[in-house]
């Protein structure tokens, strides 16, 4: 039953029996409407965390990377990724931060300066570094220039035969001078007896037609535009550049696992006839994009998707871009897979949800027990206001028993009085939520047969003659028949 406060306060405890039309004061909050509001504010509490961590955790994440030289294709490459993740709005962006060259990338990595660089597999790989994607396949073009006028020598066709003579590197990386000793050494030709000479990429060409060598060597992809040219410079003045095969490549391979046994397909590079006129065996290593070590999972795996949904995108501008494949997931692979990376191959990526939501249930569990402790704790520091009432409510039974036998209706008067101060405490008490709506009702029913035994004595003391010599038990006599 639910109880009206209306009812409560529309009967006066001072007044006559005819006072029911008093006007009402205002009821106070209830306990359950309070105890709504707090929950409701709890809600929107929790509600407004998770939220706030949702967006916390996605917000967009910039990622530097380390690439370089100026003006080469994998500098061109990110630069195009990082405005293909701005324009898309992706969850990774990118900073590229130039560097001299794939060394130099590999040393910022190391030293912690960056989260993401652009390796070549054949050089000193950090050990923070963990593989993303392979962004390309470069293979090693070795071919010889048949000298003209004062400088003709003898035909170079094979590697052996490069003892006693010049080689120019394009380049002026180290990899390319360490990566021809490699060769030189697989044919049991002592370096030393080697003049090799290196040159910037953009002076090839010139320093073919000068013929500052006798042989040249060329790392870059198949349709590199720099070995292009460089091959192109050395057929000119009906010249005709001499492929040099690596037939030893599979054996190179095997002793150094960097490197893979490859072909340089005929006609790779023009011409006519062909350069070259049949399928030459060449040598090949990777360019890879790696990790730090430390990056989370979750976000190289995003990084790792937004990669392979832009590839196809930037191919029409850069080519290279098609030839982005993902990095090998074994567990002897050269350079291990970072785990966000593998999550993306095999399939494993977490959501946010099926990251968080461990940590999410828990908050929920934790933030319940906290609630039912709190609640029990308010209960607790309210039971001294709550046995102090239901004392009051002991108070009330007995003063119903004593109007019954009171004398006069200055002694109702002073229990009405006392009443009033009970009832005050108890709203005060149902206010502050230290007793329930049911004990209120209780409460109601005891204050209704306090009013109902106060009516009833004051209307038999007004029956009575006022006789100063009757006695007070005749009084309660009468009270009592």
């Amino acid at each position: 039953m639910k109880l009206s406060l209306k009812r409560l306060f529309g009967r006066s405890m001072t007044g006559g029996l005819d006072l029911a039309e008093t006007p009402v004061p205002t009821s106070p909050r209830s306990a359950a409407r309070r105890t709504a509001l707090v929950s409701l504010a709890l809600v929107l509490a929790i509600i407004g965390a998770m939220t706030g961590g949702y967006y916390f955790a996605m917000r967009p994440v910039a990622l530097k990377i380390a690439v370089g030289p100026a003006n080469s294709d994998d500098l061109k490459v990110v630069q195009a990724l990082t405005q293909a993740f701005a324009q898309n709005k992706s969850f990774v962006r990118l900073r590229p931060i130039q560097t001299d060259g794939a060394t130099a990338s590999a040393e910022a990595l190391a030293e912690g300066k960056v989260d993401l660089a652009i390796v070549r597999g054949d050089v000193d790989v950090p050990k923070n570094a963990q593989a993303v994607a392979t962004l390309r396949k470069n293979v090693v073009v070795l071919w010889s220039v048949p000298g003209k006028g004062k400088k003709k020598g003898a035909k170079i066709s094979k590697i052996p035969q490069l003892a006693g003579h010049r080689v120019g590197v394009v380049g002026k990386t180290q990899a390319n001078v360490n990566l021809l000793k490699v060769i030189l050494q697989q044919y049991g030709v002592d370096p030393a007896k080697v003049e090799i000479i290196q040159f910037p990429a953009s002076e090839a060409a010139e320093a073919i037609k000068a013929q500052k060598a006798d042989a040249y060597l060329a790392a870059g992809p198949v349709n590199s535009k720099i070995t292009s040219e460089a091959i192109a410079a050395s057929a000119k003045d009906g010249g005709s550049p001499i492929f040099l095969a690596i037939d030893s490549a599979d054996a190179i391979a095997q002793n150094h696992p960097i490197y893979e046994a490859s072909e340089i397909p005929a006609g790779t590079y023009g011409g006519s006839p062909a350069r070259p006129e049949d399928e030459v065996k060449t040598i090949s290593f990777a360019h890879h994009i790696v990790a730090r070590k430390g990056v989370p999972e979750t976000t190289i795996a995003a990084f790792t998707r937004q990669l392979f949904a832009v590839r196809q995108q930037l191919v029409a501008e850069f080519p290279l871009a098609a030839k982005i494949e993902t990095p090998d997931t074994d567990k002897d692979a050269v350079i291990p897979v970072h785990p966000g990376a593998a999550a993306f191959v095999d399939g494993e990526e977490k959501t946010f949800l099926d990251k968080y939501s461990d940590y999410i249930w828990w908050s929920l569990m934790a933030l319940s027990a906290m609630g039912s402790i709190g609640a029990w704790f308010a209960g607790y520091l309210k039971k001294d206001e709550r046995d102090n009432n239901s004392h009051l409510r002991e108070r009330l039974f007995d003063m119903i028993a004593a109007a019954r036998r009171s004398d006069t209706t200055e002694d109702l008067d002073q229990m009405q009085t006392e009443a009033d101060e009970i009832l005050r405490d108890t709203l005060r008490c149902y206010d502050h939520g230290a007793i329930e709506e049911g004990a209120l009702t209780a409460f109601n029913i005891v204050l209704d047969q306090f009013h109902a035994a106060v009516a009833d004595r004051k209307a038999v003391l007004f029956t009575m003659p006022q006789n100063p010599q009757r006695t007070g038990p005749q009084f309660r006599a009468a009270g009592n028949a």
